[in-house]
């Protein structure tokens, strides 16, 4: 999938870290051969994080992310030290950028020491490599993957491109949404409602990544919409090996199909693809009375920006069908980030939505702050899946590939 094809959040994240004028931001317009990032001798010219995507070999299409000095000063500059944490935690691989002349500081130490309890893949770059080093730094970081460049004239640029390509083996890749469930040739059909919730003239990303897998996969693709699911169906001499619906859609459309086809939503494959699709399963068992007590809280966390509209699926349908099935005496909160650990305690269960617009770790390390919070965790797709009772029939084809 080339890069104007790639979504930001399935792109591979290399987040540039260091010092202030330790030359992240020169870094950054060398590595992307553009002058992207203001570059000036005043400390703390890079204030918000900026991002620019590049294709790079066996690496595929990457982020760069050119962030403030972990130095930074003020009252602003620990609510951009601050920010640059959050893109750490979601980074794939780690540029800790020093002066190769400078003396190692104790917060370059400190800092070095909790990025790599961030358990990503870092690279030590050392800048103004034309001038004398400074030996006991070399030293440090002696069993570190380390590169010298020069920003000036672009030494070791491309070493250091080198070097990330060879990292490609190491990086966990977000699966495709299709990867297990289908084989070359199978038939597909995807249930793609188009109602007021759809973007006009397009259709949703994970349907989007959805048909295109299914074509890379070279699998057959049958697309109706949900009011004429048995209609297409029964037209087909070919039954299909999957059926792909729409969450919202799944009263409907299984209704129209017989109870042996194999089902499943956008959602559920993305729940797989974006998180840890156990833990989702697992917190399925949290779905009932005994569980969400009267007056409980419920938290919903949507991951993008988006024009609610009067049937909106997270701040409308889902409070509505969880009243209705669950318990109707909560109180639902609709966040965008986690919300500080204090205020994450007073919830019951979360419901996510697909995470199609971010990316896997993003996911993940939000599941790992509720997990050691002991607050399950669901997503939209298998919400919905289980107040239509259509749980295990809309995760066994997941589970049995699984298990094979």
């Amino acid at each position: 999938m080339s890069l104007i094809n790639t979504p930001l959040a399935e792109q591979i994240r290399i987040v540039i870290t260091g010092l202030r004028n330790a030359g992240k931001s020169s870094l950054f317009n060398s590595l992307l051969e553009n002058n992207l990032a203001i570059v000036s001798e005043v400390p703390g010219t890079t204030t918000d994080p900026v991002t620019k995507s590049m294709e790079m070999g066996k690496l595929g299409p990457v982020a760069f992310t050119d962030t403030a000095g972990i130095d930074d000063i003020g009252k602003l500059g620990k609510l951009r030290i601050s920010k640059t944490y959050e893109i750490l935690k979601i980074a794939d691989i780690i540029l800790f950028v020093t002066k190769i002349n400078d003396e190692l500081t104790d917060r370059e130490i400190e800092f070095y020491d909790e990025i790599k309890k961030l358990n990503k893949k870092v690279i030590v770059v050392f800048t103004y490599a034309n001038d004398k080093e400074n030996i006991s730094k070399i030293n440090f970081f002696n069993n570190e993957i380390t590169v010298k460049i020069d920003n000036k004239n672009n030494y070791g640029i491309n070493k250091l491109k080198e070097t990330l390509v060879e990292l490609s083996e190491h990086i966990d890749k977000e699966i495709k949404p299709l990867d297990g469930l289908v084989k070359e040739g199978d038939l597909i059909m995807l249930v793609v409602p188009i109602d007021t919730a759809a973007p006009k003239g397009r259709l949703i990303l994970p349907q989007v990544e959805t048909i295109r897998d299914a074509l890379d996969k070279n699998c057959q693709i049958i697309i109706t919409k949900e009011n004429d699911v048995k209609k297409t169906y029964n037209n087909l001499i070919k039954k299909p090996n999957l059926v792909i619906t729409d969450s919202q859609a799944f009263d409907k459309v299984a209704l129209q199909i017989p109870k042996k086809q194999n089902l499943t939503s956008f959602s559920i494959l993305f729940a797989r693809k974006k998180g840890n699709f156990d833990y989702f399963l697992d917190s399925l068992k949290y779905l009932k009375k005994s569980f969400i007590k009267p007056g409980s809280k419920i938290m919903v966390l949507e991951s993008c920006t988006h024009h609610r509209q009067p049937d909106d699926i997270g701040t409308v349908k889902i409070p509505n069908l969880f009243k209705k099935h669950i318990q109707n005496d909560v109180k639902f909160e609709f966040f965008r980030e986690l919300p500080e650990n204090e205020k994450i305690k007073e919830f019951k269960i979360a419901i996510f939505c697909a995470g199609c617009m971010v990316t896997r770790n993003k996911i993940l390390e939000r599941l790992k702050v509720l997990a050691e919070l002991n607050i399950p965790v669901i997503n939209y797709g298998l919400f919905l899946a289980f107040v239509n009772k259509l749980i295990p029939r809309a995760i066994m084809p997941l589970i049995n590939k699984k298990n094979n």
